[in-house]
């Protein structure tokens, strides 16, 4: 055991020496290990700081308070840990009446609800009124719709909602502070007056902060009762709903804390609480009361795509460090093949040579874990604020995870001792003598090898996508895309064999860098097994964030066509509706404009009291939809599960998706309006230029090609009609119509009714709005003068500018495809130096016979090039199979939620198709860009002046 011992302590001696005599190629070994670990421990650390602890998500809700109160207007509740897990509580409490049935719905306005929540408030406690709403504010480009937040910041109790920037915070009633975004999309600035509009009072901007959740929100501070209070009054007295009613909360600091026994009494007086204490240490579950009426509580929350994304990409990359120490140590034991010889000659035995390899591998993996660890974490910093403003959100701080860096720089250590042993055990087989005089060979790779990456690849790509089919554990797809990436790396020597074999027809250059890599297989397979690992992840997060966010974009239910403008008047029979329009065509790049007008059906002096009639499109009977009359007295709900997903997939059934709100889909226009809407039928255009109405939905037209519509001109009467069961009073008018073939999207449009037509049918009809397609987006400027000039006009008016599905940004597959792209361009350049360190044999025998200087930089160049082209194309191979398979567990979950939807007899309201998109932009920039990229810095990094070598003998 002794002499085991200093044996040990001789080969690390030996280890340390060479490493010092050789620092050029030691430096390489140590940053090809350092490398991964750079990239793991900056995205541990990236991903952990922007994933918040529980008791960081409270400081931004609750500030320095204890708890929160909310009213929900619901009568007593029982709620869970959780708020937002609550019900209506029926059972009688003494001293306590009502009920869901006892209290009006909608939202409880501030006033309504501060006793309420007053009443909840504990003996001893501290409370902040908390007022939210939203505002139109003029700012220096025209105006803008901004939250509102009436809070007092100044108090310490709300240290960490906010975040101040400059400034101070409100403290006088005509003092506020905005968030810094607000500041730089108005033009606005501390010290500024901001103007709410139609307040006749300014406010004095003097303070600038942000949400460090939300560094896009565009809000104001005010102190409570300032801002919206007089603003909602303002509203009242014009007639003037609000853009959102306030609503009131209560932040409340109790001595000891807000415990389960408060959140119950305050349940019975019909207010819910988050509070930090039951929050962080929740109650059992046989102490909830919500649990026991509703066992089916609390739901499962939806595992996060960002924890997806990263766990399958680390998954991944768990190889790689071991991919690229194989690499190093391959080169450094064929570097040592003299010094090995030499500890042969003088009587050492295979494991002393075996322990020199290893002590080499021990030395630089400590040296590049702690190089790396440390590395890591100051990209990470260093990173930090381009990505929280990338992602719009603040970190919670740098989270460092001990064990998670201490495992990574343990599997860096552990990974070099197993990427040496393979070159340890390979330069205790080789012949003294063939060491002593340095020649080799061309190594062919094995059979078996090739065989069993093959088998493994396969057996991985099958776990990946049946393994993902039969089960909802994404876990599977895990282990099957590591198997499969496994199976590649196998073959990767057998890849290089035949790619050696393509630079026959090649130039120099190009033909020497390829039959480098295949000649040195042990070399070259690990560092590009390396750029694949790399490439791998960042296809699987690239692919599977855009499969994801292309299937939002599929559900998103657009309300008109992307870049088209809507601006309609409901109001005093459209009076203000001709300058909406033009305010709209002065201040939008607006193409074509569609004027459309509805029908009008009120009554003399009906604007007084706001009932002036509607027009109901009559469906025809039996285009009716018989599940959406499902009852008791209806025979279909007994129907078997088979008919009533058949139902649901019946064309009288399709789910109308959401649009602009038409008076009951009826529009009066011409062809210019189709366009907008992106209608291209030319029989359509036709039949409204001939005074024939035109239909987008076929349900509505009878067997005749007509659609009836009811012209109610006294709402009072058709409510009590109705409230009766019988049909409301009306003119009923039949308009022949032009059915628009297939399915259209109509955007809320069912019918549209040219002029001549309405005034054939007898029908009024008064100023609604426009229609409009935009030649270019709107930018923020033109946006906010076409809202002041909206808003000039002193009518309720709607505005809607449809810019499509909102993307939100996701820092992860940011971070990733960073740090991949430094773990690529890190092994391939490593890969290429250590190529170059190996090769100054063939470049001495190439300046022997005449070659030029430059042959040296092309030569490097193209060995670069080879090793990062053939990872990348490997790469994208091996990633795409995770990302399908974790596409296909996503299928799974959908479907499962469509079948129930079928069962119960509802229309699907989501697809059933899950939709798989492969990045081929990002496959063309890493096939071009990488390679081009990484052949430039190695040419770059060359000399091209030859060195002096001893030629082998």
């Amino acid at each position: 055991m002794t002499a085991r011992v200093h044996a040990w302590r001789a080969a690390l001696r030996i280890a340390g020496r060479d490493a010092r005599r050789t620092p050029g190629r030691t430096l390489l070994v140590v940053v090809m290990l350092a490398v991964p670990v750079l990239g793991a421990s900056a995205a541990d650390v990236t991903l952990r700081s922007s994933q918040l602890s529980p008791e960081q998500q409270l400081d931004r809700t609750l500030g320095q308070a204890d708890a929160e109160l909310r009213y929900p207007r619901f009568g007593p509740v029982l709620q869970g840990p959780d708020p937002d897990d609550v019900a209506v509580d029926r059972t009688p409490v003494e001293g306590v009446t009502g009920g869901a049935a006892d209290e009006p719905t909608g939202a409880p306005s501030p006033a309504v609800a501060a006793p309420v929540l007053a009443r909840a408030v504990p003996a001893h406690a501290r409370t902040l009124e908390e007022i939210t709403g939203v505002a139109k504010v003029r700012t220096g480009h025209g105006t803008l719709n901004a939250d509102v937040l009436e809070l007092r910041t100044a108090d310490p109790m709300t240290r960490g909602i906010i975040t101040l920037k400059r400034g101070r915070y409100p403290v006088r009633p005509d003092e506020v502070a905005v968030t810094a975004h607000l500041l730089e999309v108005s033009g606005l600035r501390v010290g500024s007056r901001l103007t709410v509009r139609d307040l006749t009072r300014p406010y004095r901007i003097v303070g600038a902060y942000e949400r460090p959740g939300d560094l896009t929100a565009d809000e104001v501070n005010a102190l409570p009762g300032t801002l919206l209070a007089p603003y909602g009054r303002m509203l009242a007295a014009a007639g003037t709903p609000p853009l959102e009613p306030p609503t009131e909360t209560l932040l409340v600091a109790v001595p000891g804390g807000y415990g389960w026994a408060m959140v119950k009494e305050a349940n019975t007086r019909g207010v819910t609480v988050l509070s930090r204490d039951v929050t962080l240490h929740p109650p059992a579950r046989a102490d909830v009361p919500l649990y026991r009426e509703h066992p089916e509580l609390p739901r499962p929350r939806p595992v996060s795509p960002r924890a997806t994304q990263a766990a399958t990409a680390v998954a991944l990359a768990l190889a790689e460090v071991c991919l690229l120490t194989g690499a190093a140590f391959a080169v450094g034991a064929q570097r040592s093949r003299r010094q090995f010889g030499l500890v042969g000659a003088g009587g050492g035995e295979a494991r002393d040579i075996r322990a020199v390899v290893l002590g080499g591998g021990l030395v630089a993996g400590v040296v590049a874990a702690a190089g790396g660890s440390v590395l890591g974490l100051g990209l990470a910093a260093a990173l930090r604020p381009v990505l929280e403003e990338w992602g719009g959100a603040r970190f919670g701080g740098l989270d460092l995870r001990p064990l998670d860096l201490l495992g990574i720089a343990l599997l860096a250590v552990l990974a070099g001792l197993v990427a040496a042993a393979v070159p340890a055990a390979a330069a205790a087989r080789q012949p003294v003598l063939a060491a002593l005089t340095g020649r080799k060979g061309v190594r062919r790779s094995g059979r078996r090898l090739l065989v069993a990456g093959l088998a493994a690849f396969l057996l991985g790509t099958a776990i990946a996508l049946f393994g993902a089919m039969k089960t909802e554990w994404k876990v599977v797809v895990a282990v099957g895309s590591v198997i499969a990436e496994t199976g590649v790396v196998a073959m990767t020597p057998t890849f290089m064999g035949v790619a050696g074999r393509l630079g026959r027809r090649w130039g120099l250059s190009p033909r020497l860098a390829l039959r480098d890599a295949a000649r040195n297989r042990a070399r070259t397979a690990p560092a590009v097994a390396a750029v694949l690992a790399a490439v791998a992840g960042t296809v699987t997060v690239a692919a599977y964030t855009g499969s994801t966010a292309a299937q939002k974009r599929a559900e998103y239910e657009a309300w008109l066509p992307t870049g088209a403008v809507s601006v309609t008047v409901d109001e005093d029979r459209g009076r203000d509706a001709p300058a909406a329009r033009s305010a709209v065509a002065r201040h939008l790049p607006v193409g074509v404009e569609a004027d459309v007008d509805q029908l009008f059906t009120g009554r003399a002096g009906c604007d007084e009291d706001g009932m002036c009639g509607h027009v109901d499109v009559l469906r025809p009977p039996a285009k009716e939809c018989p599940l959406y009359d499902m009852g008791p007295s209806n025979p279909l709900s007994s129907l078997p599960r088979a008919q009533l997903r058949a139902l649901a997939y019946d064309w009288r059934c399709t789910f109308n998706r959401v649009g602009m709100t038409t008076p009951s889909g009826v529009l009066v226009g011409d062809a210019k309006l189709l366009t907008v809407l992106g209608v291209d039928d030319p029989g359509a255009v036709a039949a409204l230029a001939h005074g024939r109405a035109v239909s987008l939905d076929r349900r509505n037209v009878d067997a005749h090609g007509r659609v009836a519509v009811r012209l109610v001109t006294d709402d009072l009467a058709a409510n009590a009609a109705e409230a009766r069961g019988k049909e409301p009073p009306g003119r009923v008018v039949e308009f022949p119509v032009h059915q628009v073939p297939g399915s259209p999207r109509n955007y809320g449009v069912d019918v549209v009714v040219p002029r001549a037509a309405a005034r054939s049918a007898h029908v009024g009809t008064v100023p609604f709005g426009a229609y409009f397609t935009t030649t270019h987006p709107p930018t923020d400027t033109q946006r906010q003068t076409t809202q002041q000039a909206l808003d000039d006009t002193g009518a309720d008016v709607r505005f809607h500018l449809e810019e499509g599905p909102d993307d939100p940004a996701d820092v992860v597959p940011l971070a990733l495809g960073i740090f991949a792209a430094v773990i690529t361009l890190g092994a391939a350049g490593t890969a290429t130096g250590l190529s170059r360190a190996d090769a100054e044999t063939d470049l001495a025998t190439l300046a022997a016979v005449g070659a030029p200087p430059g042959i040296r930089r092309l030569l490097s160049a193209f060995q670069c090039a080879v090793v990062a082209a053939t990872g990348v194309v490997l790469g994208a191979v091996t990633g795409i199979v995770p990302a399908i398979g974790l596409r296909l567990v996503d299928r799974r979950i959908m479907l499962a939620f469509h079948q129930r939807q079928l069962d119960e007899g509802t229309a699907p309201r989501i697809t059933e198709h899950v939709l798989i998109v492969v990045p081929w932009g990002l496959l063309a920039a890493l096939l071009i860009a990488v390679p081009v990229v990484a052949a430039c810095l190695a040419a770059l990094a060359t000399s091209s002046r030859p060195t002096t070598t001893r030629r082998a003998a």
